[in-house]
């Protein structure tokens, strides 16, 4: 059985490893004003978080359309897949999953099974791509998706943000405790795992990027670790230098660019690690 892998852009995997692995990635949209973009293709990361400050009405998102992902699903069937796995974030986070489940519907000439599930950002690569190698090893669709389950609990996500102000435009807090956060020097730090988002305060960056690297230190022994960021790669390399002892078996750590739909509703700025827990049997998700 050819079990392919679908995925969309808020995975922030990086092309040339989906490129090695056959996953094919779906660019979300970005709307600004009149314009509509497709992330990564008709607008760089780094020139919409360029612009972003400027956008007087916040960008907003959107999921392809359902025909975006039925030429998908049906030009992998033509390429031999016989069957195939669309992986997007949890149905509480974002309409991916239910865009793709109607165009699984509208496809006929091969088997689709949506899963939501993956997580935010590099997270959401980790995810896919264990689900892509468990498929190039000949598992069954069953197993395959056994395996987006664990990687799934053992995956998180911890950031910095450098500001409040673009979750107030968004409506993730409320204004006063955004003017609050910029009178007191308040910053929000972002945690996030199985699809819960929680968020802490701390008083600096420098505390904010210290905070990150203790619940990383909490999760114990990692499989892999990433560098996320907001147009903020100066802020990326010293994360790098401080959570140095992190990285695995001294591997090189992956940098990317947060997606902006996640980044309208972060900013620019921000810098965080996407960490997976090292396999461990009977050990429990760690606690946030």
């Amino acid at each position: 059985m050819a079990i392919r892998i679908v995925t969309d852009s808020t995975c922030d995997m990086p092309a040339d490893v989906a490129a090695e692995l056959g996953i094919t990635v779906i660019p979300d949209y970005i709307n600004a004003g009149d314009q509509s973009y497709q992330d990564g293709v008709d607008l760089t990361r780094r020139e919409f978080y360029e612009r972003l400050p400027g956008w007087r009405v916040p960008p907003t998102t959107a999921a392809p359309g359902v025909d975006a992902f039925r030429r998908v699903y049906e030009r992998l069937a033509d390429e031999g897949a016989t069957s195939i796995l669309s992986l997007h974030v949890y149905d509480h986070l974002s309409n991916l999953a239910n865009v793709a489940r109607l165009a699984a519907a509208a496809t006929h000439s091969v088997a689709v099974t949506v899963l939501p599930g993956s997580l935010l950002s590099l997270g959401g690569g980790f995810i896919a791509m264990g689900a892509a190698r468990a498929a190039r090893a000949g598992r069954s669709l069953e197993e395959v998706m056994r395996v987006v389950e664990d990687l799934g609990q053992r995956t998180y996500i911890f950031a910095s943000l450098d500001t409040l102000e673009f979750l107030r435009r968004s409506g993730r807090v409320p204004h006063l405790l955004a003017r609050l956060g910029s009178w007191l020097n308040i910053l929000p730090l972002l945690k996030v795992h199985c699809g819960e988002i929680g968020m802490d305060l701390v008083r600096t960056r420098g505390r904010g990027v210290e905070r990150v690297i203790r619940l990383v230190e909490g999760l114990g022994p990692l499989e892999r670790l990433g560098v996320i960021h907001t147009n903020a790669p100066e802020r990326a390399r010293e994360l790098i230098r401080q959570a140095a002892h992190l990285f695995p078996g001294g591997q090189q750590p992956w940098v990317v660019d947060i997606t902006p739909v996640i980044g309208a509703h972060i900013g620019p700025g921000a810098v965080g690690l996407a960490a997976l827990q090292a396999h461990r049997q009977g050990a429990k998700a760690a606690p946030l």
